[in-house]
């Protein structure tokens, strides 16, 4: 099995290591046991990423949320599903960089 690089902060090194079982990995480490929610948060911020190259930042997914006019969205309940912080906690788990700006 090949060995994956991560980062000091453990970020993947090359998002495209990632999988499932991956992810698993590291949210296990990070305390969070991934729900159909979490990973609903995880798709999105990888679609984002692969469009824009970007990851998006807190005020980015609730915006895309909002456009899909879905109420329950709001920055307490993404900090109840990644309490570090939806755009850090939840990009290390999605295989991407660390984001530069997480508000």
């Amino acid at each position: 099995m090949k060995k994956i690089k991560k980062n000091k902060n453990g970020y993947l090194k090359n998002y495209k290591d990632w999988n499932k079982k991956i992810a698993k990995k590291i949210a296990k480490k990070e305390g969070i046991k991934m729900t159909i929610k979490h990973w609903e948060i995880i798709y999105l911020i990888k679609k984002f990423y692969k469009k824009y190259n970007i990851v998006p930042s807190l005020r980015m997914i609730l915006k895309i949320k909002k456009k899909k006019k879905n109420k329950k969205y709001n920055s307490i309940y993404l900090f109840k599903l990644f309490p570090k912080g939806p755009s850090k906690q939840g990009s290390k788990i999605a295989g991407l960089p660390k984001p530069t700006k997480c508000l």
